[in-house]
């Protein structure tokens, strides 16, 4: 990705309106870690699932192991990944994988969006979310999975522009909201058990996918209930976890709407507006179903 040097300064753009134009988008990049077109293609490869999912996440990285994608992807079970890194690497190389993953998304949004995939929207929607992600570009430091993102080439039709520009903002915003976990004070684990206990994801379908035993995750439970961040029998938030879970949440949005400034509120509004429409086709057709995940 490159970034243009000759523009003025971004205005600032209020977190709230960022953050609803990144999650108008999500389920565009969010999909490929779930539909059948990356399984396959990540099978042919020699990869099983689970490996498929860290070797493509982490390719842009390159050849890397376990321990710097433990760190980076913050709240899987460093065992899990272990099982994966460096291991795939003998099967496969990170340039394979990233051509893998990104036939998949060309597959996988041409199988859920039809003609619409080479619409004007879709046109439109790329062209402002790779302005987004060239500006976040030029703020690297601390975001090391997205600056890898940022590094790769851009692809040429517009779909996949916009998808690998969903991919590189996600990054970006995941990378602020590890920063902002470290600040709580949480491991992996704990926040993990602090999601499930929000009601937003099934604790089942966040254990397993992140490899933690029910054992691991029981004390996780004890030690957020001894600090009074949880509460009942069966998990909750009590009322200052959800402060903390709140003060998180606000600061990974102030983190990441930098990258956004650059569509100022009236560029952020129109993505939204696009990606909307887009990200519930890919819904209808089943590209996010939870059971197709890693395992």
């Amino acid at each position: 990705m490159t970034v243009a040097t000759d523009s003025p300064e971004p205005a600032v753009v209020e977190p709230a309106l960022a953050r609803r134009a990144w999650r108008a988008a999500e389920p565009l990049h969010g999909m490929i870690y779930f539909v059948p077109e990356a399984h396959e293609r990540y099978a042919a490869l020699g990869l099983s699932t689970r490996a498929g999912y860290f070797a493509s996440r982490a390719a842009a990285l390159g050849p890397v192991g376990a321990e710097p994608v433990t760190a980076a992807f913050f709240n899987f079970n460093p065992r899990l990944v272990a099982g994966a890194l460096p291991a795939a690497w003998d099967r496969t190389t990170p340039a394979e994988v990233l051509a893998a993953r990104l036939a998949a998304a060309d597959a996988a949004l041409t199988r859920a969006l039809g003609d619409a995939v080479h619409g004007p929207e879709v046109a439109e929607a790329a062209g402002l979310a790779r302005r987004a992600a060239e500006s976040a570009a030029g703020r690297p430091q601390g975001r090391v999975l997205f600056a890898a993102h940022a590094a790769l080439p851009w692809p040429e039709q517009p779909h996949l522009v916009l998808w690998q520009a969903q991919t590189a903002l996600r990054e970006f915003r995941g990378d602020a909201h590890v920063a902002a976990l470290l600040l709580a004070g949480l491991t992996g684990l704990e926040a993990l058990v602090l999601h499930a206990a929000s009601g937003e994801v099934p604790e089942r379908f966040l254990r397993r996918s992140r490899g933690w035993s029910e054992e691991q995750w029981a004390g996780a439970v004890d030690d957020l209930r001894r600090r009074g961040l949880i509460e009942g029998d069966e998990p909750v938030l009590s009322e200052a976890g959800r402060t903390q879970r709140d003060e998180i949440e606000a600061a990974t949005d102030r983190l990441a709407a930098p990258a956004y400034a650059v569509l100022g509120t009236e560029g952020c509004a129109r993505l939204t507006e696009l990606a909307r429409p887009l990200s519930r086709a890919i819904v209808a057709a089943g590209l996010l179903n939870l059971d197709n995940g890693a395992r």
